[in-house]
């Protein structure tokens, strides 16, 4: 039962943001969809979110180098001891993004990117914790994985200090309890603040499948912007109510009362009002500012014709879709808009990251306006030979 070796249910129930599993031949027989040569040269390319990572054993001193990069500045690398990191492949590379079909068992919006690494022999990042949720699938090559579970083993917590003079977050103090060698399709799944450690046996291609997880105060603040920006200047605090105070310099109970009220008023517990900002929020992340409209955009009854005979909408990679019910059936949320449409409109264009024919057809009135719409914002792009001939004729 790839890619978990157990249902998904199971997984969830047992493991999902509890503790470590170690996945053998989770994608058997799996061939990487890039190779080292790509990645490096991908990692050239403008808008791309990478570092280069390496260490010098002699000092034990870390640098870390963001790109993009030069195609000239790998040729000099030695052999051993420096890893490169590229975020977002997914949405560069379609064959990487093909992985995440197999990680339906989580809601999509919940997936952030899929980042890969290349690691020279010994190439590592160091032993740290990541925040989230975390799957590190061995795509070429082998990597020696260390990690400490004593959380998840009843044990007492490991210590999660930084040194303070490092260029990376590295743990003070790392003591493994487990230790694995992945060779291609295995795959190791991490919840968060496990501390680990990764090292390459032989040059490698690691690809971290990681998950969005916005930190409180990251939550608090957008929602908070949000409500502002709509906040009514007539609701205040009012003291209608006052009495004679037995000391005016006093904060009594009935004031604060009076200021829960007048937070209340401002109905920051509306659940639609706060669905429809979190859909927005979670799906602007990162990638949003990537898509802008092509400038050669159909007129609609050109689509309309185009879409029936043949051609298709695919979606940008960049952009990312969800849905959740509401009182007027559904909204669905496209990198921070939101459009109010039928559930099955919604289901259908957060699913599909190709719009042929019968899609288009399956969409009510409504959902071809709001395809269209994001069409023209640049979130599909037409797919055909030649569609102004094919019009013509």
């Amino acid at each position: 039962m790839p890619p978990l070796g157990m249902p998904p249910e199971a997984f969830l129930r047992d493991y999902w943001h509890k503790r470590p599993l170690l996945i053998r031949n989770a994608f058997p027989g799996l061939q990487t969809p890039l190779m080292p040569e790509d990645l490096a040269g991908l990692a050239c390319e403008e808008g791309t979110l990478t570092r280069l990572i390496s260490l010098d054993r002699a000092s034990g001193r870390w640098d870390v180098r963001t790109g993009p990069f030069q195609e000239e500045d790998f040729p000099g690398l030695p052999d051993h001891d420096w890893t490169l990191l590229v975020q977002d492949v997914d949405k560069w590379d379609p064959d990487v993004a093909a992985l995440l079909e197999h990680f339906r068992f989580l809601p999509r919006w919940r997936i952030d990117d899929v980042m890969v690494s290349f690691a020279a022999t010994g190439g590592s990042v160091g032993a740290h914790v990541d925040h989230y949720d975390v799957f590190l699938l061995q795509a070429w090559g082998h990597r020696r994985w260390q990690i400490d579970a004593s959380a998840a083993m009843g044990r007492p917590a490991p210590d999660l200090e930084f040194h303070e003079d490092v260029a990376i977050k590295l743990l003070r103090r790392f003591e493994p309890t487990h230790d694995w060698v992945l060779g291609p399709g295995d795959m190791l799944y991490l919840p968060p603040l496990v501390p680990h450690h990764g090292v390459a046996e032989d040059p490698c291609l690691t690809f971290s499948v990681g998950m969005r997880a916005p930190a409180a105060a990251e939550l608090i603040g957008d929602w908070l912007d949000e409500v502002l920006a709509e906040a009514d200047e007539a609701i205040r605090y009012h003291d209608e109510d006052l009495a004679l105070p037995a000391d005016p310099n006093e904060i009594d109970a009935a004031a604060m009362d009076r200021v829960v009220a007048a937070l209340n008023a401002i109905r920051m517990n509306d659940p639609d009002r706060l669905g429809d900002w979190f859909g927005r929020f979670i799906t602007t992340y990162r990638a949003a500012g990537d898509v802008v409209p092509r400038g050669d955009e159909r007129p609609r009854i050109e689509l309309d014709w185009d879409l029936a005979h043949g051609a298709a909408l695919q979606r940008h990679p960049a952009s990312r879709l969800a849905w959740r019910r509401s009182r007027h059936g559904a909204s669905l949320f496209c990198s921070g808009r939101t459009l109010a449409l039928p559930m099955a409109d919604a289901r259908l264009l957060a699913d599909a990251r190709l719009l042929d024919g019968a899609a288009w057809d399956a969409l009510s009135a409504a959902g071809r306006d709001a395809a269209y719409e994001l069409y023209q914002a640049g979130h599909y792009a037409l797919l055909a030979d030649d569609p102004d001939a094919d019009n013509d004729a």
